[in-house]
């Protein structure tokens, strides 16, 4: 039996990022999608519905306003481009929130919780399907009202820019409204180095380095003082 899921969120291109997340578990399937709540409650009336991805902010109500004119919900996972907005889903005993851009494996992460047995939408469930490895990744970053794809392998290092992020790849450059921290904990673990409040390199993308600074692609960065001990220590282990 498969886990069925309504998609809601206002942002076409984010629905299309939840569809294709869904399309590689063979678990889940997509039995309605909806731009706002108040279409939501007809597909609720209509399909039993297992499992609903649910934007907070969107018109006419907010997500959350939204679950709690459910007598009977069934389990919600958050969607939010708004870190602000994630803290309310706990109060509301949701399974999980997602910060956009969702990548593919923090999805995953958020799915399994469904699939523990505390949580019995199913029974006997197979794994989730193998994690990409880090060439083969990618993120999504919102870019005005659309979702642009950037393989992981591709980016050399990503600069803060207070609310806003920009991604550095060989060929682009990205800017997308996000926390760098937000960004640091969707990047696959071992590949990628904080060297500074307002930098992220690629490990593998470093030319050069010193005791002040790392060279990648003709740019010089900073190292950040509060950095410098655990850049040294990841340097000698690539060393």
């Amino acid at each position: 039996m498969k886990i069925r899921c309504l998609l809601i969120d206002d942002e076409p291109p984010a629905l299309a990022v939840l569809r294709a997340h869904i399309a590689a578990v063979p678990m889940l399937e997509v039995v309605g999608q909806c731009h706002n709540a108040i279409a939501a409650l007809e597909v609720l009336q209509k399909q039993t519905v297992d499992l609903i991805f649910l934007d907070i902010k969107m018109p006419q109500l907010l997500g959350t306003d939204f679950v709690k004119t459910l007598r009977n919900p069934p389990r919600i996972i958050f969607t939010t481009a708004y870190r602000e907005y994630a803290l309310d889903g706990y109060d509301l005993d949701v399974v999980d929130y997602l910060l956009k851009p969702i990548s593919l494996e923090r999805f995953l992460r958020a799915v399994q919780k469904v699939y523990r047995p505390e949580n019995p939408v199913t029974p006997a469930l197979p794994p989730v399907p193998r994690v990409q490895t880090a060439s083969e990744r990618f993120l999504y970053f919102r870019v005005d009202r659309k979702m642009v794809k950037v393989m992981v392998d591709d980016i050399l290092y990503i600069e803060s820019l207070k609310d806003y992020v920009r991604v550095f790849t060989p060929t682009k450059q990205i800017i997308s409204k996000q926390t760098i921290t937000s960004l640091e904990e969707m990047l696959p673990d071992g590949h990628f180095l904080r060297i500074h409040r307002s930098f992220i390199v690629a490990l593998n993308r470093i030319d050069s380095y010193s005791p002040t600074h790392i060279d990648i692609a003709g740019k010089e960065l900073p190292i950040g003082r509060h950095f410098k001990h655990e850049v040294e220590r990841a340097l000698l282990r690539t060393a």
